[in-house]
């Protein structure tokens, strides 16, 4: 069957040159983008109930942008200023780039790992007199704080934005010859705004083991 349709499980790319854009055009497919799950920012009065004092801290470990701009939301609500001499451990290049929107480089002491948390945690076990901040979301992957402890380094996660199942109700009647989706979240949020959703012939394609595993979990064929 030849694809006509597909929905992507993320918002619409805001740069011109998206593969998206130019599969669309070369294949003459159809590519809507809708977002299955957001993320919402935890209040600073839940974040003080987590026993959380930012003067307290001397180094920020910044998985992901939302961490970036969550942490720096919450300084301002809490009307904390950020020292110059805090400690930036950014997991990817992408997210110290992303940093700079907040920062001056220049003047800030950041620490950069290559792609994933794996890759960054060498560079943090050389501060080990730091007391890392760990800000970061309701759902974060099991291998983060597991490789903090095993690093032995002083360190304290605190929940700082959730992430939300989108409202999907106005897709109920609609369908599409291809769904794409790259986390857990998404294929939860596919079945908790369409319980008995059947696969049909929709094509099912996933990024990441954990994504994969989720949909054939839930009964999915992953193509």
């Amino acid at each position: 069957m030849k694809v006509k349709t597909i929905l992507v499980s993320q918002p619409e790319p805001k740069i011109e040159n998206s593969p998206y854009f130019d599969l669309q055009e070369k294949q003459k497919v159809k590519i809507d983008f809708r977002p299955f799950i957001h993320v919402e920012g935890v209040p600073s009065k839940e974040i003080r109930q987590q026993k959380v004092d930012l003067n307290n801290y001397s180094a920020i470990i910044l998985t992901s942008r939302n961490s970036v701009d969550h942490f720096f939301r919450v300084a301002e609500e809490m009307r904390f200023k950020v020292p110059d001499t805090l400690k930036y451990f950014c997991q990817s290049e992408a997210v110290a780039f992303y940093l700079q929107k907040y920062v001056v480089y220049r003047k800030r002491k950041i620490y950069v790992g290559k792609r994933n948390f794996a890759e960054l945690s060498p560079i943090i076990k050389k501060y080990k007199d730091e007391k890392f901040l760990l800000p970061t979301t309701d759902k974060l992957k099991s291998e983060v704080p597991e490789t903090l402890n095993a690093l032995g380094v002083d360190w304290k996660e605190a929940v700082f934005y959730r992430t939300v199942i989108s409202d999907l109700s106005d897709l109920a009647d609609v369908y599409y010859d291809v769904l794409v989706f790259f986390s857990p979240s998404g294929i939860e949020s596919l079945f908790h705004n369409f319980p008995g959703f059947k696969q049909n012939n929709t094509r099912i394609s996933a990024f990441g083991n954990t994504t994969i595993k989720t949909a054939q979990d839930k009964g999915l064929v992953v193509n």
